[in-house]
């Protein structure tokens, strides 16, 4: 299984800004939601914890109680360029009708260089022997969901992440060939666990 984490709150993840390859730290609440994954994971068996470089998402690793075992770049945020900084209103005063998952960021990554990372990135995991860890960021990990199941990135548009969540992303046991989201977005207690957050 992948479980799939999104950093904590930050300042910009707060307001709503498009927070690429800005490195800003967890909020103190962030902090906090960070910390209350520890209950959530700390039983689970991992082969590999890996996290976006940045250092929200180092941070939520850190602070889970996971020992990470290496930070990939290719688990970054997407690349917003020239719209990193903004919110999505403020970027459609000028662009009526933008959307990332459709339209990309100009000076940043487009789609389809979003897709084909999300597809890197899911070689990489499914490499591994058993359950991993990905500490990561809302619209890449919307993306990475949409590849998982086989959809284009524009179907991304369908999915939300909040921050210190975790999604679980797994093939169905009962048809090996069929992958699945078996969670979404949860901040609840996970599958076969009793501890309660």
């Amino acid at each position: 299984m992948i479980y799939f984490i999104r950093h904590g709150e930050t300042e910009w993840s707060l307001t709503g800004k498009h927070t690429g390859q800005t490195d800003i730290p967890l909020t103190t609440h962030g902090k906090s939601q960070a910390r209350a994954l520890t209950p959530r994971l700390r039983d689970i068996p991992f082969a590999a914890v890996i996290s976006s470089p940045l250092q929200r998402a180092v941070e939520t690793c850190q602070l889970s109680g996971l020992l990470l075992t290496e930070t990939v770049p290719d688990v970054d945020e997407w690349n917003y360029g020239q719209y990193e900084g903004l919110t999505s209103d403020t970027i459609r005063d000028t662009r009526p009708g933008w959307g990332v998952f459709r339209d990309g960021c100009p000076g940043g990554e487009s789609v389809d260089q979003v897709q084909q990372r999300a597809d890197r990135v899911l070689s990489r995991l499914r490499r591994y022997p058993g359950n991993v860890a990905v500490f990561s960021h809302g619209q890449f990990g919307e993306a990475l969901a949409a590849r998982w199941i086989g959809r284009p990135v524009l179907e991304a548009q369908h999915f939300h992440l909040d921050p210190a969540t975790v999604s679980i992303f797994q093939i169905d046991p009962a048809h090996p060939a069929v992958p699945v989201i078996s969670l979404w977005n949860s901040s609840g207690t996970l599958p076969g666990k009793k501890d309660a957050l």
